[in-house]
Order: C-alpha cells, then structure tokens, then sequence
C-alpha cells in the first residue's frame, strides 16, 4: 500500500522523561505521523466517509501526549502507534515519530527522538 495520510510537527506538551523535572514540569513534543491507508474510495467520492479522518489521528495523539507520562519515548512512541491503529480499522499500518524539543542534554541539541512502525 502506498497511499498515505501524513501529519508533520503536531506540537503537544506532555510530561514524559526519566529524570524528576521532566516528569514534574509539561515540555513541549513534536509528534509526525504517517498512516497508509487505501485512498481509492476516497478518490472517487471525494467524500470524508470514505477515507480515515486525519483531524481523528492528531487527536488521538495529542490525547496520548498530553495523558498519561512515560519514562521512555520508546514506550510514548509505542503506545502512539497503538492509539493510532484503533482509530480506523481501515489503517494497513502507522509510523510514528516523537520528538522532544527541549531534551535535558549539556550539548546544543535541537530534538531527540524515536520512530516506530507498526502494522496490522
């Protein structure tokens, strides 16, 4: 399958990291997220009903962001993709991509983060 729905740089705040202040103190995250999906129905009928509504799939994601904290964005990233896979049972597949915009490092770092592909 090779059509796809892409959401590029969703800004959410969420309280996710290891150490005390990431998990007291909401920072900002920049999920993308690309969701294949059969689009033919979609083509012909120009019509909503027929194709996954990605205004759904951004807000699953920032629901997931903005709730529960993880440690890991490993674990943010899976638990994503997972969230995502439920919206539409019509989705072949998800990557997500989390990053974390002001990572808790000494170094001049724009992002850190973590992709994850899951399939049905």
């Amino acid at each position: 399958m090779n059509d796809r729905i892409e959401i590029r740089d969703l800004r959410v705040t969420g309280t996710h990291g290891v150490l005390p202040e990431e998990q007291d103190r909401p920072q900002p995250f920049a999920v993308d997220i690309t969701a294949w999906v059969d689009m033919s129905a979609a083509q012909q009928s120009d019509d909503l009903a027929d194709t996954v509504d990605y205004g759904a799939l951004a807000q699953a994601a920032a629901d997931v962001v903005g709730g529960r904290s993880y440690r890991l964005l490993e674990a943010l990233a899976g638990r994503l993709a997972a969230a995502l896979l439920i919206v539409d049972a019509r989705l072949d597949a998800v990557e997500v991509t989390v990053r974390k915009l002001r990572p808790p490092l000494p170094l001049d770092v724009a992002s850190t983060g973590v992709r994850v592909r899951r399939s049905r």
